[in-house]
């Protein structure tokens, strides 16, 4: 029987255009997502660089873009903020069956611009939803880690056969199913995280 639940953020609940940042590389002659990129990107969502220190890496091959271009390229990925998914999430809350946790591989740089796509105010609402808030720059962890999974079940003294893990990416979920958590790998544009109770 599931009593908790740990939801992803990005095309869970925000909208996202995850192919942006790949489409101004090739608009930059660059044609492929170089490893180092990933690197840049990991140390960037566990808070190991800071934004300023992200941007100088990235800033060698965009020679011809300001660092807020740069900024504002990174941040186009984020796009709205569905107000029917909010609204569901906080019918859950009001039910009051589930313990419920947000786990989220973010950065330092997203946050405030979610918060201006939501408006201050909305965003507290998302916010005060959950029980734990989890974002990795914050807690310095990240998915796929079992790590990040194993902080969230001990923190919280979680049963991982109770606890549901809702994310868009396999990788995730499959390591989350590694540790005994039910899960839902959401198939983004084909399901909906409104629709839950299908799943349950």
């Amino acid at each position: 029987m599931i009593k908790n639940i740990i939801f992803d953020f990005g095309d869970i609940f925000i909208n996202l255009d995850k192919q942006v940042v790949f489409k101004a590389l090739q608009d930059n002659g660059i044609q492929d997502f170089l490893p180092k990129y990933h690197s840049i990107n990991e140390d960037f969502e566990v808070g190991k660089i800071s934004p300023q220190e992200f941007v100088e890496r990235l800033q060698p091959d965009f020679p011809h873009l300001s660092p807020q271009a740069i900024t504002d390229v990174w941040n186009s990925m984020l796009l709205d903020f569905p107000e029917y998914r909010l609204n569901f999430l906080e019918n859950l809350v009001k039910e009051n069956r589930y313990r419920l946790f947000l786990l989220s591989n973010t950065n330092a740089l997203h946050i405030p611009h979610v918060i201006k796509i939501m408006g201050t105010e909305s965003f507290e609402r998302f916010k005060s939803s959950f029980e734990q808030f989890y974002l990795s720059h914050e807690i310095q962890l990240r998915k796929p880690n079992h790590e990040i999974f194993q902080f969230v079940l001990e923190q919280n003294k979680l049963n991982p056969q109770d606890t549901l893990f809702i994310d868009d990416t396999k990788e995730n979920t499959d390591a989350a199913n590694e540790l005994g958590m039910k899960t839902w790998n959401l198939m983004v544009g084909k399901e909906d995280v409104v629709n839950l109770n299908d799943r349950l």
